[in-house]
């Protein structure tokens, strides 16, 4: 991940709250050298309460025993790991989260405006053609993640090239499936689709695309019908709209273990680790 400059008042508010909750979390890549200078600064400030796991072969699959076992809060791993390995680990020690067939990941997107507006996009990294249910549960699972890091309620637009029946095809027939199945597992969630990105996000477009939508104009989190396109908004985001990306936050799991991109610094390093706290049960709201 890059990091952009950003507004640091989201950012500043996500690392208060962690530090409030006081969540032991696990970094068993404590050895790397990004990965320790992130654990001095967590701890010299009070986000989390770092636990160094035994690097090298089996530190992973150690971490998540722990996590499972309840010794930890969560873990934080793929400076070194690749994402499959986290992924692994997480599916095989601590499980899936009760309802969830699927692991999916979401990006938080920090916008550099006076209002420190927060996207969460959902599924931007693992699930390459997702299901129409599979859509669903990333955008459920996305929702609690959304209430507990963003700090605020979820208003999902499920996207298409379609707004609201304006064109056909199976694609937008996959996106409507999806949106229905969410509805009837999330009925108290606002959420609507078949959108088009500038319908979901730009009220003047919402009036005259989607007259009447609850979500048309304001959506902050967004359901998109594959890797391809989510992968591709979110670096468009981040590189010409200057927006930080936060991520890739697995979801669906039982308990939090969250993946790094290999790139990450140590600023994403710690602000994953206040993310992951924030995720741990009991945390909400």
């Amino acid at each position: 991940m890059t990091s952009p400059p950003t507004r640091p008042g989201f950012i500043d508010r996500l690392r208060a709250r962690a530090g409030a909750l006081e969540r032991r979390i696990g970094f068993p890549e404590a050895d790397e050298a990004r990965t320790a200078l992130a654990i001095r600064r967590l701890r010299e400030e009070g986000w989390v309460r770092p636990v160094e796991i035994r690097a090298g072969p089996g530190g992973l699959e150690d971490a998540a025993h722990r996590l499972a076992a309840g010794e930890l809060d969560g873990v934080v791993a793929g400076a070194v790991h690749a994402t499959a390995d986290v992924i692994r680990a997480g599916l095989r020690v601590v499980g899936l989260a009760e309802g969830v067939e699927t692991v999916s990941a979401a990006f938080y997107m920090v916008f550099p405006d006076p209002g420190g507006r927060v996207l969460t996009l959902t599924d931007a990294a693992v699930v390459p053609a997702p299901t129409p249910v599979q859509m669903a549960e990333s955008a459920s699972a996305a929702c609690d993640a959304h209430r507990a890091i963003a700090g605020d309620e979820p208003v999902v637009a499920f996207l298409s090239y379609s707004t609201l029946g304006s064109a056909a095809g199976p694609a937008v027939d996959h996106v409507r499936e999806a949106l229905e199945l969410f509805r009837r597992r999330r009925p108290e969630i606002a959420a609507d689709g078949e959108l088009q990105a500038d319908a979901a996000l730009v009220p003047d477009v919402a009036a005259l695309k989607a007259p009447g939508s609850p979500v048309a104009g304001r959506a902050n989190l967004l359901v998109f019908p594959g890797l391809d396109a989510a992968n591709i908004a979110y670096k468009l985001l981040e590189r010409l709209a200057g927006a930080r990306a936060l991520g890739p936050v697995l979801q669906g799991l039982r308990r939090p273990l969250n993946d790094l991109s290999r790139g990450a610094s140590a600023s994403d390093i710690v602000d994953v680790a206040c993310i992951t706290a924030l995720m741990s049960p009991g945390s909400e709201g």
